[in-house]
């Protein structure tokens, strides 16, 4: 059998115990969708037989999501599985044969954390907008929001249409 071209040499690949860029960001869409359904890691490790001490290694990348394991969480998050894997960012679809160095998985967290949508308080925010059940009483608090940005000199998102 010959050998692979694309094969690491040891030298090439990361110290033991450091996250691999796709494991990353996996967690963080974990991470991200359990947040979003207010569900505690508590909870989710519950629902799928783990504790939550697995769960928070999950999200931090630490550990690898097998292939049944990934199809289960996206059965309890309502997801498909391929939902853990969008929004990658290039950084992340580059690297060669799924070994990264640590500086690598390091800029993903960094470009992950810059990202307003990943941000806990982001998800909370939407979750909270979304349990206001009066769309007049939703419409108000969205055109509250646009004006207090606007003040504060940011683009409060005026393109955007609300219709319910």
């Amino acid at each position: 059998m010959a050998a692979n071209s694309s094969a690491l040499k040891p030298e090439d690949r990361p110290p033991l115990g450091t996250p691999r860029p796709v494991d990353v960001h996996v967690g963080a869409r974990l991470r991200q969708r359990r947040t979003l359904l207010g569900m505690s890691q508590e909870k989710l490790g519950e629902a799928v037989g783990l504790t939550f001490q697995q769960i928070q290694k999950y999200e931090r990348g630490a550990n690898r999501i097998g292939a049944s394991r990934l199809y289960q969480l996206s059965n309890v998050l309502d997801v498909s599985v391929s939902y853990f894997f969008e929004e990658m960012p290039g950084e992340v679809q580059k690297t060669r044969g799924d070994y990264a160095m640590a500086s690598r998985a390091e800029e993903i967290e960094v470009v992950q954390a810059g990202d307003p949508m990943a941000r806990r308080e982001t998800l909370e925010l939407v979750r909270a907008y979304y349990r206001i059940e009066d769309p007049k009483v939703r419409k108000r608090v969205f055109e509250l929001t646009k004006s207090i940005a606007n003040a504060a000199g940011v683009d409060g998102g005026a393109d955007l249409d609300l219709d319910d």
